[in-house]
């Protein structure tokens, strides 16, 4: 075995026993010392206190090999393929620094600081691996395992944390970075909280709101309601005139003499659409396993409502149903009204449902749960009954960050035989479901 093998293990053996045992190994950490130094690495690398932010501050050049560092890896040493050089020792040190800070994060209490400096390191592991910082975390991706083993890492530490001490200091909840997981908790939470720990959530979530709601717009923004209808005629105005047709149809006019072309007809695009007011109910389960996805499909609905020609309803529940319409157009209010948590009936939300379809070749039917149901057989009837009304029903198993759901297996196969299979994964799916019943 090589000597760059040997060091490259060292460091990895080194890893190892940090994640299993806090205690310094003492001949692996002088070994490890000795070898970062070598290589002329910094051995802030070898400290876990030290954030990768800190580092790549005080060693810029490092950045660049802290990006992509995880991803498809081609060893370019120039030495046989089973011996590793100096560039894969190198390797080793910042892959062994990634791990650790992200992976290792012991037990106790946690501060808002720490965990600030948890989720930027957890995005320099997302930028080593290709993602952009937080994509793991909340978008789609060949490796959505490992974003939700992220984001029940960073669920735990909230936990750990003081929430509403930190939220009760305008300074500490300052350093909050708002994450689904926050999200969750402050929901769940948010009956416990007054004053200005009250005032610090709502600001959190409302931010969280506004960010995840900037991206699903930019998906929504390209959807049309309604088709050209050729049998009005065009409005003869300026911004509907079509050039390119109108020196097509006059080219006969054109005066080689003066090099002019004359135009004695005009055309005009038509722009008037047929648009019947399409109804969009929105049904959540707003179970403690559905948090993803009330947050997010709140979120949608509330700008499918801002398109022209679009009657949303929203509908949430869990043994008891809630009819959100009346603040479908501001997700913030709706995710301050929801009580997450209890068992599912969605029989309720069924109930409230059911009266609100009156034109069902004209309605879709969004039903986002995992459908673990206490009354399935009446529940899948009643979908069923909608469907053959003309209804076009949209079962959605999972509109999460990571995209990741659990069916009940009985609900799964009765959409499928029914011909409305339940769609799972990345809110993307059910944004591109939607625009094509809009269109």
């Amino acid at each position: 075995m090589s000597e760059h093998s040997n060091r490259r293990q060292v460091l990895y053996w080194r890893l190892i026993a940090r994640l299993f045992d806090p205690e310094e190994q003492p001949g692996l950490e002088a070994a490890s010392v000795a070898i970062v130094d070598d290589i002329e690495l910094p051995q802030a690398l070898l400290d876990p206190t030290v954030s990768v932010d800190t580092i790549v501050q005080r060693f810029p050049d490092l950045a660049d090999d802290f990006r992509g560092l995880l991803a498809e890896h081609k060893d370019e040493s120039t030495e046989d393929d089973d011996v590793p050089g100096n560039d894969e020792v190198r390797r080793a040190a910042l892959v062994s620094k990634l791990l650790l800070n992200v992976f290792n994060t012991g037990q106790g209490n946690v501060s808002a600081g720490q965990l600030t400096r948890w989720q930027q390191d957890a995005g320099w592991f997302e930028q080593a691996l290709g993602f952009e910082p937080g994509h793991l975390r909340t978008g789609p991706g060949k490796n959505e395992g490992l974003g939700q083993v992220l984001g029940g890492i960073e669920g735990d530490l909230i936990k750990r944390m003081r929430l509403r001490e930190v939220l009760g200091d305008n300074k500490l909840a300052a350093q909050l970075t708002p994450s689904m997981s926050l999200i969750e908790q402050l929901l769940r939470d948010k009956h416990n909280l007054s004053g200005l720990a009250l005032k610090n959530a709502k600001a959190l979530i409302r931010r969280f709101v506004d960010e995840v709601a900037q991206v699903l717009r930019t998906q929504v923004q390209q959807s049309s309601v309604g088709t050209i209808d050729r049998s009005i005629p065009p409005k003869r105005v300026f911004r509907n005139l079509d050039i390119e047709r109108t020196i097509w149809k006059n080219l006969t006019n054109w005066n080689a003499a003066d090099e002019r072309l004359y135009v004695d007809k005009l055309f005009y695009k038509q722009t008037a659409k047929r648009t019947t007011p399409a109804r969009m109910i929105v049904v959540v389960d707003q179970s403690g396993s559905m948090v993803d996805a009330m947050v997010n499909c709140t979120i949608l609905a509330s700008i499918f409502t801002g398109l022209p020609k679009v009657d949303v309803h929203l509908i949430a529940y869990d043994t008891r149903a809630l009819d959100l319409t009346p603040w479908v157009h501001d997700p913030f209010e709706v995710l301050l009204r929801t009580q997450l948590g209890g068992g599912t009936d969605g029989n309720v939300a069924m109930a409230l449902a059911q009266p609100k379809v009156a034109d069902p070749r004209n309605t879709v039917l969004v039903w986002i749960s995992d459908f673990y149901e206490w009354r399935p057989e009446p529940l899948f009837a009643s979908m069923e009954a909608l469907h053959r009304s003309g209804v076009k029903v949209i079962p959605v198993g999972s509109v999460s960050s990571g995209g990741q759901a659990s069916v009940y297996p009985w609900f799964r196969q009765k959409f499928k035989d029914m011909g409305t299979p339940v769609l799972s994964g990345h809110i993307k799916k059910l944004v591109h479901e939607l625009k094509n019943f809009l269109a």
